[in-house]
């Protein structure tokens, strides 16, 4: 068992070795691939060819944009987009909602789904914006978004997928546009993608990366995206790696605890959001730490704020439920010795 444990992928997955090596490629052929001379003009083709493996990775037939993360892509999407109003699901990213401070905010059911009888009326307007998360990070719960998309197109929109939590995991939904961020599946920090159907949805926003983003173009983190997402399985992870969860569930439930997964729509194997009975979740963070474990409270973007999470607010959790739930998430890399551990550790705490 390694010294550490480290379960919170949702965060920050470890780097992959095949993301590694091509870290070190892209440092071999370090030039600004808008550069005009030998070098540029090889690293530029070395960015080509890595935009077009994320391409074939992700199954995706548009276009890439090339970012710095998740974030930035979010900020260029909802910035730029050749749409009219701008409504966000109440149980986006952080990053979704400061990206669109004055955006309509669609709510959703108290088991995580998106009510679409309201999103149905939010769309009457002219060519609206939608963006909504394929899997919540805090929860683990999928949005049905072919069932999303299918009122967002019919109502003439755009629908902007979050794919933070899912790209290399599940297969892309149908969408205008998608986000994605490399570190979430094992590929290097400081780089992700805005995909973009077609280029003529967005207004240009700088002169790089065909004229829609500002700011140098990072070939070595491209490279390292490209080798991860081609890395990842089917299945991302063994499901038996995740099967002693199944009896932490039973216990949990005994003991008078909340398994959110419990609640929700439709669950991702790789998040489980677990309210322990008596103690508060910033609690058990520093328990589990203490033990070996890494864990966090809700999203890492947000964790440290102290607040109720907005994503189980807007699911009606109940408050003192929200105040003791705790995240733990998993990657390419977690171990079946792993779970059982943070199971028994677990239930040490609850029983103390």
């Amino acid at each position: 068992m390694p010294e550490r444990i480290y379960l919170d992928h949702a965060a920050t997955t470890p780097l992959r070795p095949e993301a590694r090596a091509a870290l070190e490629e892209g440092f071999a052929l370090w030039a600004n691939p808008s550069s005009p001379h030998a070098e540029g003009r090889k690293a530029r083709a070395a960015l080509e060819d890595a935009r077009e493996r994320v391409k074939r990775a992700l199954g995706w037939l548009g276009e890439v944009i090339f970012t710095s993360g998740a974030s930035e892509a979010a900020a260029l999407a909802l910035g730029h987009a050749q749409a009219g109003a701008r409504l966000v699901s109440a149980v986006e990213h952080d990053a979704i909602l400061k990206a669109a401070p004055d955006a309509e905010r669609l709510p959703v059911r108290p088991n995580g789904a998106l009510d679409l009888e309201l999103l149905t009326e939010a769309v009457q307007r002219e060519r609206p914006l939608v963006a909504v998360q394929q899997v919540n990070s805090e929860t683990g719960n999928r949005q049905d978004l072919a069932a999303v998309a299918g009122l967002v197109h019919e109502a003439g929109g755009l629908l902007l997928a979050d794919c933070a939590q899912s790209a290399g995991k599940m297969p892309l939904p149908p969408c205008d546009m998608a986000i994605v961020s490399a570190h979430k599946f094992g590929g290097p920090i400081g780089i992700g993608a805005l995909l973009v159907r077609d280029y003529a949805m967005l207004e240009p926003a700088g002169g790089q990366e065909r004229g829609y983003r500002r700011g140098t173009e990072n070939l070595p983190g491209a490279l390292g995206m490209a080798a991860a997402l081609e890395a990842c399985g089917d299945p991302y992870l063994d499901p038996a790696i995740l099967a002693p969860l199944d009896q932490l569930a039973q216990d949990c439930r005994d003991l008078g605890g909340t398994w959110l997964s419990d609640r929700l729509s439709d669950l991702t194997p790789y998040i489980r959001a677990i309210a322990m009975p008596k103690m508060s979740g910033s609690a058990q963070v520093m328990r589990f730490d203490m033990a070996g474990i890494s864990v966090s409270q809700g999203s890492a973007c947000s964790s440290g704020t102290m607040k109720t999470s907005h994503v189980l607010q807007a699911m009606q959790v109940e408050p003192e439920v929200a105040d003791r739930t705790i995240r733990a998430s998993f990657g390419w890399n977690t171990t079946a010795v792993e779970v059982e551990r943070f199971s028994e550790v677990w239930l040490e705490l609850a029983k103390a």
